[in-house]
């Protein structure tokens, strides 16, 4: 496995931290011996081929799944002690396919921040990307990449510390997908850090700070984007030269 070298640093400027992490189903290893930090800053991508982890790796990092072995840290603390729905506020996740409920978008918006007022509802639309007009909108009549959006703000509204992405743009059209890009990497200026999972080696190389390759269930690179062109991994290597690069 190829890693980065200055895992010392990482650790002190992390935000999650995994310990020998295993997760094994129906006595199947989904995800094997983990130990790694993700940064408090920038965008974390996760990538890999078709089954290799990348979901339930994103998915243990706000409790939707637990590892059968190993630890995980938010902030130093111990996830499994932490109240799953405190968390879940504090680690904001967008799913690949939006999921909006009836009605307009405000009323979505308030699902995640009961009581949010007008003001406070054009102010996370806007930093998804939506002016003002959208906040009566109903919400079928939203585009695929209008409805990732309000997803992204209803996310923002409960003012999450960090926010999970799986493969938000994998269905969308090049202009929305590079719109939500460019949010991403926005977002990650102003201060949320952001895990990212993609099966766009395009994307990865325009959207990521560090990233993280999962093939098989392991970690077969986690380091700075940087690094990856001189992993030792041969098996890095052909995914890279494998993989798919969307424009």
């Amino acid at each position: 496995m190829s890693t980065s070298g200055n895992s010392k640093d990482r650790a002190k400027d992390s935000i999650f931290e995994l310990d020998g992490v295993v997760v094994e189903v129906d006595g199947r290893k989904i995800l094997g011996e983990l130990s790694g930090a993700v940064r408090a800053s920038g965008i974390t991508a996760v990538a890999g081929p078709s089954g290799s982890g990348k979901s339930t790796f994103l998915r243990l990092l706000n409790r939707l799944e637990v590892p059968t072995r190993g630890q995980i840290s938010y902030r130093g603390a111990d996830l499994s002690t932490l109240d799953p729905l405190a968390l879940r506020r504090e680690v904001g996740m967008v799913f690949q396919r939006p999921v909006l409920f009836g009605g307009t978008v405000i009323d979505n918006l308030a699902v995640a921040a009961p009581g949010l007022s007008a003001d406070r509802a054009i102010e996370v639309l806007a930093r998804a990307g939506l002016g003002d007009e959208y906040v009566d909108r109903e919400v079928d009549s939203l585009s695929g990449g209008e409805a990732q959006r309000v997803c992204i703000a209803r996310t923002l509204a409960a003012e999450p510390s960090v926010m999970l992405l799986d493969e938000p743009t994998s269905a969308l059209d090049a202009g929305p997908r590079l719109a939500l890009e460019d949010l991403g990497v926005e977002l990650a200026a102003l201060g949320t850090p952001l895990v990212w999972i993609t099966h766009d080696l395009g994307q990865m190389e325009r959207i990521a700070t560090d990233v993280i390759i999962l093939i098989g269930g392991q970690a077969e690179y986690w380091g700075e984007l940087g690094g990856l062109v001189s992993s030792d991994s041969k098996r890095v290597r052909e995914f890279l030269r494998g993989g798919t690069r969307a424009s």
